[in-house]
Order: C-alpha cells, then structure tokens, then sequence
C-alpha cells in the first residue's frame, strides 16, 4: 500500500494511503532480512532497473502492490514459473514472511521492494516494462474523510498506464463495495484502460487469484468480493 499523490500539484504534500505500523517481526522474520534480503530484495536506487539483469533472463514482469503477508505473490509466483514477479510491501513483517517462504522452495522468479509503491514505479521502473500490475485489498479508507488516501485514484492509475505495455492487465479486488464502486467508477474514467469482460462490469474472480487468509476473514464478516480487470490500450 502507498502513496497517493497529484503530478500538477508538486508542492502539495504527499498524503500517505498506508500507516506504518511494523508490528514485531519475528526472529524467524529478522533473520530472513539477514540472509535472503541479498537474494531476494530489491535496494530503492532511484534509478530504472534493469529487471531482465536481476532476474538474469527475458520474461514478462507482473508487480503486485501491496502484498501484506505474501500468501497470494508466494503462490502465484511458484504456479507461474515462466514469469517473474515483483513485490511491493512497506511492512517488514510480511517481507520476512514472504522470503522465508521464496527460500523454501528456492524459488528464483520473485524479487521484492520494501518501500513505498509510488516511488518505486515513478523511478524504479521503465515505461512499458510490465506485462500485469495486481493491487489485491489496498486499504479501503472506508471513512468519507479518508477517501482520498485510497490508492485507487485517477492520478495513479495514469502513472500504471505508462508503466504497463499495451494490452497488459491491471487486477483489482476488494473486499468493500464502496470501494469496489469506487475503482470501477476512475477505471472506467480513465482513457488509459479498457474493460477487459465489458463497460461497467465486474468480473469474475480469475483463478490465479487465490483465495487468502485476509479474504476469508472479510468473507466470514459478511463482506462480499469484487474484481475489475483491465487491459491498458494501445494509444498510450
């Protein structure tokens, strides 16, 4: 989860759409940063990476944003080998947790930043260099005050647009129907993105979206769940 932020608007101050709140990482968490951070992890530069070097082969990149515990990335990842997968998550315990899991299995097409999603995709990623951009349960922001910190904004979605090569995805899922309705409201807004099951449409939930510990803890609260796919059109 990250930033939110107004590209006409530079001197406005950034309002973050997460908060910080570390938790304590396990010691099994700690050492992961020790020993797998050098293999798995990815130092903010501020510069474009050149993601074919760190994974030392040519395939197509899919970015999840905000992986929280890393359930979803973990899985997906070691169900998709001809892929590779980068994570985005500020919270270190997720970090931990994911990487002793990558470890496990000695896996080799996961790579993970632990910063804010914003400036990793404004510096740290190359126009076009994304195949899919997944953004699972971001914070809904529920409270009408706090709607602006959603993610999910105009804004945002543009800087995807320019990030993600033509006819690439862009998944959405959240477990708050305000929000759905909000997500569906700026995608179908936006001149960047095409509905991929029609105009207006929620889709169905794909198979490669697991479902996690998160999602049955809303479904168990009576939440229902909304997924929006979208392809970025070629004009970009």
């Amino acid at each position: 989860m990250t930033d939110s932020f107004d590209h006409d608007n530079p001197h406005l101050r950034r309002i973050r759409s997460f908060v910080l709140r570390e938790g304590r990482m396990t010691p099994a968490q700690q050492r992961a940063f020790e020993t797998h951070w050098a293999r798995f992890g990815l130092d903010y530069s501020g510069h474009a990476q050149d993601l074919d070097a760190r994974f030392g082969r040519h395939a197509a990149h899919v970015l999840e944003i905000g992986f929280g515990n890393g359930e979803a990335l973990a899985w997906a990842s070691e169900h998709d080998l001809a892929r590779d997968y980068i994570g985005v998550e500020v919270h270190g315990p997720g970090v931990g947790r994911l990487m002793n899991a990558l470890a496990a299995r000695d896996a080799t097409n996961v790579r993970i930043y632990k910063h804010d999603a914003v400036e990793v995709l404004e510096n740290e990623i190359a126009p076009g260099a994304l195949a899919e951009v997944r953004i699972w349960f971001p914070d809904p922001w529920h409270k009408k005050r706090h709607n602006k910190r959603r993610i999910v904004q105009p804004e945002f979605i543009a800087l995807l647009a320019t990030r993600v090569a033509p006819g690439g995805l862009l998944h959405l899922a959240t477990d708050w129907e305000h929000y759905a309705q909000h997500m569906l409201e700026v995608m179908e807004a936006s001149p960047d993105w095409c509905n991929d099951v029609g105009p207006g449409q929620f889709a169905e939930k794909p198979a490669w979206r697991i479902e996690t510990h998160f999602e049955r803890r809303g479904l168990k609260l009576g939440h229902g769940v909304w997924d929006l796919l979208y392809r970025r059109r070629n004009h970009v």
